[in-house]
């Protein structure tokens, strides 16, 4: 049987490791603890790093200028400093020979048994493969979009182009651990500087040309929508930093894992800066309030698109296969469930006992999300829904509750209340953010229709 680097006992610091931990399939086929602080970095990237971003500028119109870049700042260091902060309890757990590697594993063992198993572990699921039904919609939009370049007056329906993104999903959900990616998640990180680049020049390009809009920053509607605007572009840029997978991305690193995720999130966050700032700002100051939720609908213009053909094909084709990657990383939750379920650690990973169940599994969550995404094709607004109440708590609260809890900072301490108000504050934006996009379901609900051609 393959053994994990985590099942060691060590000594540091005059303290004494625990017994090790006999892991289960889950932890030992999927969670594989084989990776470079390096691949640490790709896999976090494509992990926050992903199309969604070209969402923001459309969340700057709702902000304008300063409100916008100031919440895109906020929430990029208190991401950074609340990932940094779980990794700490991590490296802190491990260090007494209890290396958690599950989101729902740190919840058991430091909030206990039932905040693992009906809280974190059920949100995180519901995230995770929410992602995973919205990259498939947003793959098969992408496909789309390359065929009505291409094939103008297309007869096409999304829902066939969801189905072939799908296809490409199943082959590369079989891919056997999340260690596995690392290859595919460099390239990934690749393609997001690429499109980020291309979409950034695409911008420039339109609003110096005499094709460029007549730009507005004012934020329009009523104040009664002006209001509800703002906890939607924050629940916009909140959800854009969001991962929910930091500790299952830490459990791939071989021990010890002491500094490894810092450097990992420092890859990490020079590629955000870069990416989210630059989309951000260039396709804000390009279309002003007229920025759609994504800018690349804003490159089609009114009557003919605003760029060549061919880059418009180059940007959606970087894209596509972008997302492919995010998909393939957001699987690995569920992957690793059913293998922890239904996979036997005592025979070997590639063991024809262990290889049928993972192969029909598998497949059969790839074709439930496909199915999802074909039948919902307004299901952005619902994963608005679930990121107010899952991203949020995941990424901006239980990080810094985890953190008071295990360490136990003073009462005095600075550290302390940096925590308890980041943590206050973003609890009363779950609420704020879940009335919003509820508010938002409702005012579209008149669009919506099953596998509606959008």
């Amino acid at each position: 049987m393959e053994v994990s680097a985590t099942a060691s006992v060590h000594k540091e610091n005059g303290v004494v490791a625990n017994p090790p931990k006999e892991l289960d399939a889950g932890a030992l086929f999927v969670l594989k603890s084989q990776g470079s602080w390096l691949h640490c970095g790709y896999h976090l990237t494509t992990s926050i790093v992903g199309p969604v971003l070209l969402s923001l500028p459309f969340a700057l119109t709702l902000l304008g200028w300063v409100g916008g870049l100031i919440c895109l700042a906020l929430a990029g260091l208190v991401t950074f400093y609340s990932y940094n902060l779980l990794s700490l309890v991590l490296e802190h757990q491990e260090k007494l020979g209890n290396r958690q590697l599950r989101f729902r594993d740190m919840a058991r063992d430091i909030l206990g048994p039932g905040w693992g198993k009906y809280v974190v572990g059920p949100l995180q699921f519901g995230i995770c493969y929410g992602a995973v039904i919205a990259c498939t919609l947003l793959g098969g939009q992408s496909l789309k979009f390359i065929y009505l370049l291409s094939n103008p007056g297309g007869k096409m329906e999304l829902y066939q182009f969801i189905t072939m993104f799908g296809g490409v999903t199943l082959i590369l959900a079989q891919m056997p651990s999340f260690h596995s990616l690392r290859h595919i998640n460099l390239v990934s990180l690749i393609l997001c500087l690429a499109f980020s680049a291309c979409v950034t020049a695409g911008s420039i390009y339109i609003g110096h040309s005499n094709k460029a809009p007549v730009r507005n920053y004012t934020v329009k509607g009523s104040a009664k929508d002006r209001n509800f605007g703002i906890f939607n572009a924050i629940s916009i840029i909140a959800t854009t930093y969001a991962s929910g997978i930091i500790p299952e991305i830490q459990a791939t690193l071989a021990p010890p894992v002491k500094g490894k995720m810092f450097k990992g999130l420092c890859v990490c966050y020079g590629v955000i800066v870069t990416t989210f700032f630059s989309v951000a700002i260039s396709g804000y100051w390009a279309f002003g309030n007229q920025a759609m939720g994504t800018v690349l609908s804003n490159f089609m213009g009114d009557e003919k698109p605003l760029l060549p053909t061919w880059f418009l094909l180059m940007t959606n084709v970087f894209t596509l296969l972008q997302v492919s990657a995010v998909t393939v990383v957001y699987l690995q939750p569920t992957n690793e469930v059913f293998e922890k379920k239904f996979a036997d650690p005592k025979m070997p990973q590639f063991s024809t006992r262990n290889v049928v169940p993972r192969l029909i599994l598998r497949s059969l969550s790839v074709v439930v999300a496909t199915t999802f995404a074909a039948m919902l094709p307004f299901f952005g607004d619902i994963m608005a829904l679930l990121g107010a109440f899952g991203c949020i708590p995941l990424d901006f609260i239980l990080p810094m509750i985890f953190y008071n809890v295990t360490f136990k900072p003073s009462k005095q301490s600075l550290i302390f209340w940096v925590n308890t108000l980041i943590a206050g504050v973003s609890f009363l934006l779950v609420g704020i953010g879940a009335v919003a996009s509820v508010r938002q379901i409702v005012l579209d609900a008149k669009t919506y229709r099953l596998f509606a051609n959008m």
